[in-house]
């Protein structure tokens, strides 16, 4: 597939929406995602995702797409690969999560948006917007607001 000029700030927007989402998935064992993947488990994976995505994002938002592949060999760390959905309003986002020993990454295959602009760019900020009002906010205690202002 040939990269589009804007797909590299979309992939930036998705991953700053989801790096919490991501941390919280760096914490299940590699050894439970393997099982999972080798076993054909993807309900579990899903679980796993949906779990990880319901403390920073609106319900529905992300999900996990076709399945995963789990990279493993003798001569290297484990690579888990994840197809993921993320759905927030007006557009949905395909992508590929990949977790390793060192990192995180992702690579955005292919964003659909509900009413399409000509223009990328605002197409673009309609996602972002869209990532925005999908996230759950963290609300302030009353005396901590207090302190604050």
């Amino acid at each position: 597939m040939i990269r589009q000029p804007h797909t590299t700030s979309r992939e930036a927007l998705v991953a700053n929406a989801i790096q919490e989402v991501v941390s919280e998935l760096r914490m299940v064992d590699v050894v439970d995602y393997i099982a999972f993947i080798r076993m054909e488990r993807f309900g579990n994976i899903s679980d796993l995702v949906e779990s990880a995505a319901e403390l920073y994002f609106m319900p529905g938002t992300l999900k996990l797409g076709h399945g995963g592949e789990a990279q493993v060999a003798w001569s290297s760390p484990p690579k888990i690969v994840l197809d993921l959905e993320l759905r927030p309003s007006g557009a949905t986002v395909y992508f590929s999560l990949t977790l390793t020993d060192e990192y995180a990454g992702i690579e955005v295959n292919y964003v659909s948006f509900d009413m399409p602009d000509p223009d990328p760019g605002v197409n673009t900020r309609r996602l972002e917007d869209g990532l925005e009002r999908a996230r759950i906010r963290k609300t302030v205690a009353p005396e901590q607001e207090r302190r604050v202002a």
